[in-house]
């Protein structure tokens, strides 16, 4: 017999409209949480992580995983205070193991932590979801934004594309669509201005694919032999969406790259989190056979579907619909629970949570994070759990 994967429930703190209590009614046991209210960079103390985690307990979950720990920019840039962050965010991986908390989600994105230019794309049915429009990402940096260099970036029919496209739309939407570009701010619903979004591109002039690489390989050596003794299991999230955008260069995107991230430093505490949304939002990438080459260092699982569009624009799908076969992941993904257990391994109830959901039903009632309704999520995780058990009971397990 094989344990069920760990089901969680992502919440933003005491200020998520989605209460500890209505989660309770999900099914989930576990909570994945962080401290967005310390600013990246400084160090979460035992009191403030101990305060959280006493809420959580308090409404009958365990703390599962922290998502995020964010890697500020200076660590990423190799700017003048990354020793000082480095050492930071060591002494936050020290507090998080004393207070029992050992998995730890974090991403290496350049400035945004998602990019959606519409978080309210209403379905044929009424449901909303989050969506990925190319055209209107054109049009954005090459019109708006006005970045430089940008129309190297652009062939002259998606130039084209996104000039028709911004033709197309009223100040009003122009408005919507500027600040659903900006808003992937790190656990957070505030938006930038134009010059403040350019302030912190120009952050990372000079920082191509290679040298980010490299950065994050310096990160990793620095944090995972201490994150090692700590008991300590780092995941880092792959890039949303999985291709440079605005200029700044993406180097968590494909097999290839989570390869590179695991062999900077081969550890059982250098790990990935497998997002079936955000590596399925490239047609070139193998889910199901990902899960076979790679699952042995899953820590964390997001699982959610899109639907890819020609151009490459892509929309949140239901959760067994959409691009991915979530049946064949989800087969790898208890084959590598097998593999675990014949191991003698003992994590073989994997985090795993039902990413982003539409809003459905009384969602719309509430001011909740793009893509963390719960009715929405609650439906996934719903579909999650009997597919999972699909699965093993069709595998004799």
């Amino acid at each position: 017999m094989i344990s069920n994967l760990e089901q969680t429930f992502r919440w933003y703190g005491p200020n998520d409209a989605v209460t500890l209590k209505a989660i309770s009614q999900t099914g989930a046991t576990g909570i994945v949480n962080a401290l967005h209210h310390i600013p990246s960079g400084e160090v979460w103390s035992l009191e403030e992580i101990k305060k959280r985690k006493d809420i959580i307990e308090a409404a009958g979950f365990k703390w599962s995983v922290v998502e995020s720990v964010n890697v500020p920019d200076s660590i990423k840039i190799a700017g003048p205070d990354r020793e000082r962050h480095i050492k930071n965010y060591i002494e936050t991986l020290k507090n998080l193991s004393a207070a029992g908390i050992k998995i730890v989600c974090y991403n290496f994105m350049p400035v945004l932590d998602w990019t959606r230019s519409d978080i309210d794309y209403h379905l044929p049915n009424g449901a909303s979801a989050l969506r990925f429009h190319a055209p209107a990402w054109w049009a954005f940096d090459l019109y708006i934004l006005e970045r430089p260099g940008a129309f190297n970036d652009f062939t002259p029919a998606q130039q084209e594309s996104a000039k028709k496209y911004l033709d197309s739309l009223s100040k009003q939407e122009i408005t919507r669509l500027t600040n659903n570009m900006m808003a992937g701010l790190p656990g957070t619903k505030d938006v930038m201005t134009i010059a403040q979004f350019k302030g912190f591109l120009s952050k990372y002039d000079g920082v191509d694919a290679k040298t980010l690489k490299a950065n994050m390989a310096y990160f990793l050596q620095a944090i995972i032999p201490d994150a090692e003794k700590l008991g300590i299991k780092m995941c880092v999230h792959p890039d949303d969406p999985p291709f440079p955008i605005f200029g700044l260069p993406r180097i968590v995107s494909t097999e290839k790259d989570l390869n590179d991230v695991v062999n900077a430093i081969p550890s059982t505490s250098n790990g990935l989190t497998f997002c079936t949304g955000s590596l399925g939002a490239r047609g070139d990438s193998d889910l199901p056979g990902i899960v076979e080459r790679l699952g042995q260092h899953f820590h964390f699982l997001h699982l959610r579907n899109v639907k890819r569009e020609p151009d490459g624009s892509f929309y949140e799908d239901n959760h067994l619909e959409g691009s991915t076969d979530m049946y064949a992941v989800m087969k790898n993904i208890v084959l590598e629970q097998q593999k675990r257990q014949d191991a003698g391994r003992t994590d073989i109830a994997i985090p795993m949570r039902p990413d982003h959901g539409h809003k459905l039903l009384d969602d719309f009632n509430y001011n909740t994070f793009p893509g963390y309704s719960v009715i929405g999520r609650l439906k996934g995780l719903a579909e999650l759990r009997g597919l999972e058990m699909g699965v093993k009971r069709s595998l004799g397990l």
